[in-house]
């Protein structure tokens, strides 16, 4: 008698192969696979480096270094790139004879009910092999994925007409303003969006805030999940753009964490800068898995919140899983296929197509300051993100503008996250970037309250660019001898090409005594709340 195998005992078969070795093939299949994501990092490097030989952007390395960079990492590259070609054609799942010269492309494999260890291993092995043979006719059969969209249209193809209007609103903004944002903590609504208000007497174009992951009052506590969403919905009203991201705990804790009145919760170190195992991250990104459906459950509590807004035909600019590059969270810092890149594809499709959230813009986002080349290695692809986003505190040096502009390649580019207001002489430089977020708890980033000086600074009405210049070499100067001014008075180049209207825009800026944050926002390059988009 011979019996048919089903087909979860062929799935158990097949994964039992494990104890038997995987067959040639599929040794192979790995070892390429491995040595693919060795390669990927290098050439992504080179190509970020070859940029950076033309662009001599200002505070880089020299040209002698980046050359013997590049030379360094084509002598790494060659024998990858060697043993790659060696490997070509060892493996591919033809549709040959299989093991034994049996198992070709026939039909159910049978077993006699008293086979020996050997026969079933073998029967194992011509199962295993028409497995790989049907997996490459399902590739095959596929159809081409479809491009992403082009720029300016949701990556979503059922973004509701807000979501649509929001995106355009963005691009139509790139390279002639910027929107300006203020991040706000979710127990604290709009204290921060507020004291802009009471500082300079306009409030900013965006308004972002968090889903939290705190229990208790603390100003990170989900306890009011409810009431960050009717402000969001009142934001909104009186017309700002709404902007959402989320401090998730690790999906092997529950939420909320423990608060620390006073003090940092040992949740943020504990769980959301913590890390999970390589096992643990692969049970997450597993379908089904009990990771995954853990993980599920966050994102459904998310999706909830998100669905009031949809509901309430509010569009929002949705920034999951931010600065991803960084090994700081638990989400970040695996670059490659199966890595925090594919996390985000999966909240992706999580929210798109199991919750069919059509009002979110979803934001790409990346940490600075990085290693050249570094952002490339997170990227989930184009049809996954509608803008692409970096966060810095540190100097906003070209080179990421460079390369953001790069990965996004027409997309609408930002700063998700920035300690203070980007300067004029920065942005005339990086003039299509489209907003920025001052984070939450910093009063927007600027010196908001005047500081007395014995002697304001004079500037004559007729005064030519040189005279300007040397103004604002002198302002510098003072600034950096008194040690004053923090982020906001970073002595950034002026560009060469700058004209005597932005030279002045400049000054007032840097004033000492003067309220950096309103020399800002009564720029009318930065775009408040209520301004009329430029033309």
């Amino acid at each position: 008698m011979k019996t048919t195998l089903p087909l979860a005992l062929v799935v158990c078969l097949i994964a039992a192969t494990l104890a038997f070795g995987q067959p040639a093939a599929d040794a192979n299949a790995a070892q390429r696979q491995q040595i693919q994501q060795q390669i990927q990092p290098i050439q992504l490097e080179l190509q970020s480096l070859q940029q950076r030989l033309v662009a001599r952007y200002p505070g880089d390395l020299s040209p002698e270094q980046i050359q013997q960079r590049i030379q360094a990492l084509q002598q790494q590259l060659q024998p990858l790139q060697q043993q790659l070609q060696a490997l070509g054609g060892a493996a591919g799942f033809g549709g040959g004879r299989g093991a034994g010269g049996r198992g070709g492309r026939g039909g159910p494999i049978t077993v006699p009910d008293n086979a020996t260890p050997d026969q079933l291993k073998d029967a194992i092995q011509r199962l295993q092999q028409q497995n790989q043979q049907l997996t490459q006719q399902l590739r095959n059969a596929q159809p081409a994925r479809e491009p992403a969209p082009p720029p300016c249209v949701p990556v979503n193809p059922n973004a509701t007409p807000e979501a649509k209007e929001l995106l355009a609103k963005i691009c139509a903004v790139s390279g002639k303003g910027i929107l300006t944002g203020q991040h706000n903590f979710p127990n604290q609504r709009n204290l921060d969006t507020e004291a802009i208000h009471s500082t300079t007497g306009k409030y900013p174009a965006i308004w972002g805030s968090d889903f939290g992951f705190l229990d208790g009052e603390d100003k990170d506590a989900i306890t009011h999940r409810n009431l960050m969403i009717e402000e969001a919905k009142r934001q909104y009203a009186a017309g700002s753009i709404i902007y959402l991201c989320w401090h998730m705990l690790r999906p092997t804790e529950d939420e909320p964490g423990k608060s620390n009145p006073g003090g940092t919760s040992e949740s943020w170190g504990g769980s959301v800068q913590a890390r999970l195992t390589d096992d643990q991250w692969l049970e997450l990104i597993t379908s089904d898995s009990p990771l995954h459906q853990r993980w599920e459950k966050y994102m459904d509590t998310a999706a909830g919140y998100l669905k009031q807004l949809q509901d309430a035909h509010i569009p929002v600019l949705w920034r999951p899983m931010h600065e991803n590059n960084g090994t700081f969270f638990w989400w970040g810092g695996r670059p490659g296929q199966y890595g925090t890149a594919e996390l985000f594809r999966e909240v992706y499709n999580r929210m798109v197509n199991v919750h069919h959230l059509n009002n979110l813009v979803w934001v790409w986002n990346q940490n600075g300051p990085a290693p050249g080349g570094e952002f490339y290695g997170f990227y989930p692809g184009a049809k996954y993100c509608d803008i692409v986003s970096y966060d810095n505190y540190s100097t906003l040096d070209e080179r990421y503008y460079q390369e953001i502009l790069t990965i996004a390649n027409g997309k609408p580019i930002g700063f998700g996250e920035v300690g203070s207001p980007p300067p004029p002489e920065v942005l005339m430089n990086q003039p299509k970037l489209a907003f920025y977020m001052t984070w939450a708890g910093g009063g927007g980033g600027g010196r908001g309250a005047a500081q007395p000086t014995p002697t304001p600074v004079n500037i004559p009405p007729n005064a030519t660019a040189q005279q300007l210049r040397q103004i604002i070499q002198d302002l510098q100067q003072q600034a950096a001898a008194a040690g004053r001014g923090g982020r906001a008075a970073t002595a950034y180049p002026i560009p060469e090409g700058a004209s005597t209207d932005m030279l002045r825009r400049i000054i007032q800026r840097i004033q000492p005594g003067g309220n950096t944050l309103k020399a800002i926002y009564d720029d009318p390059y930065y775009i408040k709340r209520g301004d009329p988009l430029p033309k």
